[in-house]
């Protein structure tokens, strides 16, 4: 079995090749989402349908690790999260954003069980209320 860090690149790699088949089986049953605003979503099924969502909003979405800290099941990675917010199926470089990003990870039986994510979301916030 890969180790709690492993799994975690492994779901990031899915995130930024946006292999939603992939992403799906890296996610536990229960597997839960917190986004850097605090808003929780629960379920492998209803993040999938979440995923497809986002990066039809956001189709060249991915994030770039500068570091990743791991102890027992919980993995901490730091970076950047980028990508366009594209309007009818366009990426006009002015939707184009970059945030600093940090998440954490819980691990569980070889598949991310909890992802929660600490951004300023601020830039991306800005451009959807543009539309």
């Amino acid at each position: 079995m890969p180790s709690p860090a492993d799994t975690v690149l492994a779901f990031i790699q899915a995130i930024n090749r946006h292999e939603i088949g992939v992403l799906t089986n890296l996610m536990t049953q229960d597997f839960e989402f917190v986004d850097s605003l605090g808003v929780r979503e629960s379920g492998r099924d209803q993040m999938r349908q979440a995923w497809i969502a986002y990066f039809f909003m956001i189709p060249d979405y991915r994030i770039e690790v500068a570091g990743v800290f791991s102890e027992g099941t919980s993995v901490v990675v730091t970076g950047k999260a980028s990508g366009t917010v594209a309007v009818s199926g366009e990426l006009p470089s002015a939707n184009t954003w970059e945030i600093p990003i940090a998440a954490q990870a819980e691990v569980r039986d070889g598949r991310v069980a909890r992802w929660q994510v600490f951004a300023d979301n601020e830039p991306v916030r800005q451009i959807l209320n543009r539309r």
